[in-house]
């Protein structure tokens, strides 16, 4: 197999990596055979890199003519992709932003606060405007890449909690900012623990529970954060019981903040598909947070959070655990997982308050 170097801005979708591409850093930040999507482009104007070598044998583009279809009405050299929500496409192009940033800290680069609120201030105002979007965060998440979603879902989700809290929008902003680098410190982890697929030693767990330490020292010299901020990134691991890490902290010595980028971040990794599980419900992640996490969280932050599926208009399309789709009718605030439905093929009313068998798989998004 024969390979030529193509410059960046002339790479086509789909072509083939030939080899290992690495820019001052410990490990590729893209391997051999991969094939090049609209995000290796970001990563690539991230690095700077000129040009990649790409494969060009006369057997791979025929097998790539063989499998490709491509309608009468789209140019050869254009991609068909589904269609997406305008959220969706934000949040992808976002994610994909903040996975090159990612590399640059790696590779030993400066967090720049500027870049990041940059990336997760257009989905900020989304999230805003609809609360409910992000009970639908871990169907676009995937496990390959879910450290990058993870860190932009986390500060959506954040910011979602400090508005309802009624913080300003100052300091809504500061706390997405935080929520988007607390786990900055995972760049500082080795990439062969961070992309293991079975169970850590206790070595590598130990490793994994340094990061809000390496994160902390990747925020202490930003002066656009503040300094509550920055504990929080520190503490986002702590829980009430003294039950966390780094430092096992109790009762009131975590701050607020802290609570705040915690709840977020146990919502959005349980209900998310990992290498190692499948994603889960987000309605039924909640009811397991407020029943097994109680005494580990500042209990008026899991309240607020718990409380936006009360702002659900009624109306809202759901898929049920068994696969039936229905609208919600009524939203009991005591039990707002759990709320009244219509099934939309017989009509039948459900209370899901009653019916425990039954729960809400996922909202439809439209």
């Amino acid at each position: 197999m024969s390979a030529t170097l193509v410059k960046v801005a002339d790479l086509r979708l789909g072509s083939i990596v030939a080899e290992d591409i690495m820019a001052n850093t410990q490990y590729p930040i893209v391997y051999k055979d991969t094939k090049i999507t609209r995000e290796h482009l970001i990563v690539f104007q991230a690095f700077q890199i000129p040009k990649i070598p790409v494969l060009t044998t006369s057997i791979i583009e025929k097998k790539e003519k063989e499998i490709t279809v491509v309608p009468d009405n789209v140019k050869e050299d254009e991609v068909v992709v589904e269609s997406m929500t305008p959220f969706a496409s934000q949040y992808g192009k976002s994610v994909a932003e903040f996975k090159a940033e990612f590399f640059k800290w790696q590779a030993g680069s400066k967090v720049d606060i500027v870049k990041v609120r940059t990336i997760i201030l257009p989905l900020i105002d989304y999230v805003l405007r609809d609360r409910a979007l992000i009970f639908s965060l871990n169907e676009l998440s995937d496990s390959k890449n879910y450290i990058y979603h993870h860190s932009v879902a986390l500060s959506l989700i954040s910011a979602v909690i400090a508005h309802k809290m009624g913080l300003t929008k100052g300091d809504i902003i500061q706390i997405a900012s935080a929520a988007a680098l607390a786990d900055c410190g995972m760049a500082k982890v080795n990439k062969k623990i961070l992309e293991k697929a079975g169970a850590l030693t206790e070595l590598e767990l130990k490793e994994i529970q340094e990061h809000p330490f390496y994160s902390a020292q990747l925020v202490k010299d930003i002066p656009l954060l503040k300094s509550d901020m920055k504990i929080a990134i520190y503490q986002h691991h702590e829980r009430l019981d003294g039950s966390g890490y780094p430092l096992g902290e109790k009762g009131n010595s975590i701050a607020v903040y802290s609570h705040i980028i915690a709840v977020a971040d146990v919502f959005h990794a349980m209900t998310c598909e990992r290498v190692y599980r499948e994603k889960e419900s987000s309605f039924k992640v909640l009811e397991m947070i407020r029943e097994s996490q109680f005494g580990k969280f500042n209990i008026e932050v899991v309240h607020t959070l718990f409380s936006c599926i009360a702002d659900l208009p009624l109306g809202t399309k759901v898929e049920l655990s068994n696969f039936a789709l229905a609208t919600i009718v009524f939203v009991n605030k005591d039990t707002p997982t759990r709320p009244v439905v219509k099934l939309i093929d017989t009509s039948e009313i459900i209370d899901l308050s009653r019916n425990r068998i039954l729960y809400i798989e996922r909202l439809i998004v439209e």
